[in-house]
């Protein structure tokens, strides 16, 4: 898992554990498949879809520029080599 996708799963997880919520209920309150979200988690979703941030986002009750308005991710720089791809 690159720096950028563990952005993700981090703020996830840090999420989860401060509202008591654990990734399978995530995946019910937010109507996205289990693997999907534990793909999220471990890195192999590379790069997931703004639809599907968007839908974990409502499922925390907040809108999706409040899930992705957060300080690591502000702070992420992108490499040339990344920016190419």
């Amino acid at each position: 898992m690159n720096a950028y996708e563990k952005l993700f799963a981090d703020r996830i997880l840090k999420i989860c554990k401060e509202r008591g919520i654990t990734p399978n209920r995530l995946a019910t309150m937010s109507g996205i498949r289990q693997s999907t979200i534990n793909n999220i988690l471990c890195g192999a979703s590379k790069n997931p879809r703004i639809k599907t941030l968007h839908k974990i986002a409502l499922a925390f009750g907040m809108t999706p520029s409040e899930f992705l308005d957060f300080q690591a991710l502000n702070d992420y720089a992108f490499d040339e080599e990344e920016i190419s791809e």
